[in-house]
This record gives C-alpha cells, structure tokens and sequence, in this order.
C-alpha cells in the first residue's frame, strides 16, 4: 500500500513544479474532479516481469504533458509573458525550458540495480541531486512587479475570469497602474490563460492530472499491489531491513539525510534484488494501467477534448518560441 507521506511525493513524480506554479495563478480549483468513484477492484490482464520503472508508458500519458512537452510549454509561456511585459516597456527573461528527466524512474521507488548500485537511494534526476543554482531573478521595480504579477494583496474571493476569452470580453480584475490596464493576475496569468485556457470550453488541465494522481493512489491501495508489497517487504526482512514502503523505503530506513552513504548502496541494492524476485514493478504498474484505463473509458469525452485542446496548446507554443 502507499504511506500516507507518499502522497506528498506525487507532484515530484507525476506531474511538474513548473505547471503547478502556472495553476496557482489561474484561481482554479484542483479538486478531483474526474477521479475513480467505483470502489471495485478493476480487472487486469497478464501480468510481465518488470523490474527498472524507467520509460514505462501509461494511458493518460495521451492526455497531459511529460518531458520535452513541458519545457517546451515553458518556453512559450515564458515568451507569451515576454510580450506581454512589452507592453508596458519591460522585459521578461524567464527560467526553466530544460529537458526534464523521466519522470518514471521513481514511480514504484528505486528498481534498476546499476543506479542502486551508484547512487543508493539518492535520485540523479532530482533538482536536489546537486548541479548549479538558479541565478538569482533581478530586483523588480513597484510598477514592474505589479504589470508581472498582478496585486500583491490580491483577494481570492474576487472574481477573475477563468478564461482569456472571458478576460477580453469583460476586463475583470484587471488594474489601472499609472493610466495603463494590467490584467488580473498580471502578465503571468495572462499567458496562463493564452496557452492552458484561450476560451470558455478549455478543460482545466489539472483534471487529468488529477486522474493520474488518483489512479497511482488507489492502485497502491489495490489488494494486489497490497499482496505484492507485502512480499517484498517479507524479502526485505530476510536481509535486515524493516520497511512496507517500496517508494521511499529510505525513510523507514533511516538513509534520508545519507541516500548515496555504503550502507544505503548496500540496503538500496537489496531493495531492487526483492523488486526483482516479487515482480512488484510489473504487478503495480499493471495495475496503475487498469485504474488510468477505466478512468479513460468513464471520461472518454472530456478526456478527448482535453487531448485535442493538448495538441492545439502544443502547435501554439511551437510557433511561440520558433520550433514549428
């Protein structure tokens, strides 16, 4: 089964900073809506052996953006705010855009041995493995600030419009800042709103997002990922060490703060050896394919509009940033 901690990872595994960031700007709300209400277990066909987690495809990939996709939704948006802050005589350099690693690698916890091996429990991939820091943004100006983002005081509870349709139609929210317009949210929700909701019947893009987050939870919960874990658990007690959570067994391990140390190499190693014997890669993430799959079928239409309105986001930020 998955911790309750687990679920505070799920950002980091199944979804990016970088559009969450962008949500927070919309005034949206990330409820579940479209998650799985039938409590029945659903049915599952051959299971295969599967040990490393990495590149492994799942239903909803179609639905939502991964990898290249996001960086270069990055690079639009970044740009869509660039223009936007002309406008007002300023310029705009934003971060982000760099490929993203597989965001897979990590989905059922540590699974290929020559990375166990190398690194122990520390993720390579992880904006906390090491590399570079971010140069620090430069000092923004009263006025600039508020033309980037809007009110610093803003009030949730005001009314804002959840599309650029309905912001060009009504002007709601918007500011007056030395006799110039500035929308609501300022030009970071307004290239929010150009690129993830141009019009009225966008669908929030956090409802397949939520799908994937409620079909990893709840295939975790499944009584034949339960079984599964089980036994790897019973095989990680047969070599010292006491854990029931494949994804972060670090934690229950005492390796958080010393993932790469001797010891954690030693008992990460293990870790994938009782993966491998148990196949609890390939039972959870076949199972994790038949909860996204009824998840599908129950939204068929929603999810193909969502899809349809994915490959229109796509081909805007192509031409956005001159790679169409």
């Amino acid at each position: 089964m998955i911790p309750s901690h687990t679920a505070c990872t799920l950002p980091r595994l199944l979804t990016t900073i970088g559009l969450l960031a962008a949500l927070s700007l919309t005034g949206c709300s990330s409820t579940n809506s479209g998650a799985d209400s039938d409590a029945r277990e659903p049915e599952v066909g051959a299971t295969p052996q599967v040990l490393n987690s990495a590149g492994l495809k799942l239903p909803l990939d179609a639905y939502i953006a991964r990898g290249d996709r996001i960086a270069l939704l990055t690079r639009a948006q970044n740009t869509l705010i660039d223009q936007c802050m002309k406008r007002y005589g300023f310029r705009y350099v934003g971060r982000g855009g760099d490929p993203f690693p597989d965001d897979r690698a990590r989905l059922y916890g540590v699974s290929d041995a020559e990375t166990a091996t190398r690194y122990g429990y520390k993720n390579p991939s992880s904006p906390s493995g090491g590399g570079q820091q971010a140069a620090p943004q430069p000092q923004l100006g009263p006025n600039e600030s508020l033309f980037l983002n809007g009110e610093k005081d803003f009030d949730p509870s005001k009314p804002v419009p959840m599309s650029q349709e309905e912001a060009e139609q009504t002007g709601q929210g918007a500011i007056n800042v030395d006799g110039q317009k500035v929308p609501a949210g300022g030009c970071r929700r307004e290239s929010y709103l150009k690129l993830y909701a141009p019009t009225k019947d966008a669908v929030d893009i956090m409802l397949p997002q939520n799908m994937v987050t409620d079909s990893y939870l709840r295939s975790g919960e499944d009584s034949r990922v339960r079984k599964v874990t089980a036994e790897w658990s019973a095989c990680m007690a047969e070599k010292g060490y006491k854990t029931d959570d494949p994804v972060s067994a670090q934690d229950d391990l005492g390796f958080q703060s010393a993932q790469n140390s001797p010891q954690a190499i030693t008992a990460a190693r293990q870790d994938v050896a009782c993966k491998e014997r148990t196949n609890l890669v390939g039972v959870w993430h076949t199972t994790h394919t038949a909860y996204q799959n009824r998840l599908i079928e129950k939204n068929a239409e929603t999810l193909d509009l969502a899809k349809k309105q994915l490959e229109e986001r796509l081909r805007l930020a192509a031409q956005l940033t001159g790679t169409g």
